[in-house]
């Protein structure tokens, strides 16, 4: 009995663990998720363009209105130069330009003076028309210091160029040139002459003896008698005339002077002496004044070449270019003519000077 309770133990034993055996399902392990991919990294964003600043605005151009313009003036020797003064400031005034005006009254130290004031002062642009040619550099330097651009006007400075900016003017050594070749002309290329100078070391009368000689080289029955400074001035022209006629008497065919007004002094004289000017005597002069058209007119003076003081437009244009910080000519030139008894009765009306 016991043994079949022991069999039959076995037997239920045995059915479970088949039971169980079969029951059991095999569980797969799960797929596993694929692993979350990790997220691009972020490119950095691109910056922003940095603002551009603004571009410096280039200051205005100045305008004549703007304009501060210091001018030396040597004086009031002449017609010629009265007409020069008359220009600049009637220009200056038409134009709205704040000008500074010094009249040297032929004086060297008082043009000087004149130009450190206006350097003082902060003017935009310097004229001057020196009235002679050396003794400038200390002055001009200290111009160029400051940065105050030089105009010469009518008459050159013996200074190293980087010390002015420009000249405006004639071509005085032509200007004799053409004298000279008048003269020839009026004495059919033989005769005596005497000169009467412009005031000693001044550029036109350096300039205008250097070109009369230079062209009477290639006349060799005209010969220079004489030569002497009559100072640019009437009163002056006629003194020296006058001397030369105790001198030299009727020797003298043909008078050159460097400018109408010593010219019309030198008629003048002629006329007290007993000689008639034109005729007896001619004479050929420089500049081109009202003047010199009356008496050509008169048949007293034979030629003028012309030298136009009317600079006032063209030195006020020149400065506004300079003071805008744009270049100008080394030299610019005036137009100019030559004139004759034959067209002075025609031309006396035109002339504004």
């Amino acid at each position: 009995m016991k043994k079949n309770r022991l069999w039959i133990l076995l037997v239920v034993i045995l059915f479970s663990l088949s039971l169980a055996a079969c029951g059991t399902t095999a569980v797969e392990p799960a797929a596993e998720e694929p692993a979350a991919e990790a997220p691009a990294a972020e490119e950095p964003a691109a910056e922003a363009p940095a603002a551009e600043e603004p571009a410096a605005e280039e200051p205005a151009a100045l305008t004549y209105e703007d304009l501060v313009v210091g001018f030396a003036q040597i004086g009031a020797e002449s017609e010629w130069r009265t007409a020069e003064t008359n220009s600049i400031l009637a220009v200056a005034e038409e134009l709205g330009v704040e000008l500074k005006f010094s009249d040297a009254q032929q004086q060297q130290e008082n043009q000087i003076a004149a130009i450190r004031s206006f350097i003082a002062q902060g003017v935009d642009v310097i004229g001057v028309a020196p009235v002679v040619e050396s003794g400038w550099e200390p002055v001009f330097q200290e111009a160029k210091d400051a940065g105050i651009p030089i105009i010469l006007v009518d008459r050159g400075a013996d200074v190293p160029d980087e010390l002015y900016t420009s000249f405006i003017g004639s071509d005085f050594v032509l200007e004799g040139e053409n004298a000279c070749e008048e003269m020839a002309g009026l004495l059919s290329e033989e005769g005596n002459i005497i000169e009467l100078q412009g005031t000693v070391g001044a550029g036109p009368a350096i300039d205008r003896q250097a070109g009369f000689a230079s062209c009477l080289e290639g006349y060799p029955n005209m010969s220079m008698l004489d030569s002497q400074s009559g100072n640019f001035t009437r009163a002056e022209g006629k003194e020296v005339m006058e001397a030369f006629l105790q001198t030299y008497g009727d020797q003298i065919n043909g008078v050159y002077a460097h400018n109408d007004d010593m010219a019309i002094g030198a008629i003048q004289a002629i006329e007290e002496y007993g000689l008639v000017p034109g005729e007896d005597i001619k004479i050929v002069s420089v500049d081109g004044v009202k003047g010199a058209f009356e008496a050509m007119v008169d048949g007293t003076l034979n030629c003028t070449v012309e030298c136009n003081p009317l600079l006032g437009p063209q030195f006020f244009e020149a400065a506004l270019m300079l003071a805008n910080g744009e270049e100008v000519p080394r030299w610019i030139k005036s137009n100019e003519g030559v004139y004759c008894q034959e067209v002075a009765a025609e031309m006396l009306p035109e002339r504004q000077y």
